[in-house]
């Protein structure tokens, strides 16, 4: 049988205060991202330099290598 959630189901409350990293800029990590974003919470993304890179810092967002990313 397949669970499905919805709003209510999620509280954001954990993850209020605290910064999401999101490593990857992709299909994925795009969606991902701003979603996250526009819910509140504070992201920022961990890439290697190039396009997606590029893309990041276009939708607004500090871009960081992966390994300075994971640290914040």
């Amino acid at each position: 049988m397949v669970q499905k959630y919805y709003d209510a189901d999620a509280d954001l409350s954990h993850l209020k205060g605290k910064t999401i990293a999101v490593i990857g800029y992709g299909s994925q990590g795009r969606g991902q991202a701003l979603n996250l974003r526009d819910s509140g919470l504070d992201v920022i993304i961990g890439l290697r330099p190039g396009k997606s890179w590029d893309e990041a810092k276009k939708d607004g967002f500090t871009v960081l290598p992966v390994a300075e990313a994971v640290k914040k």
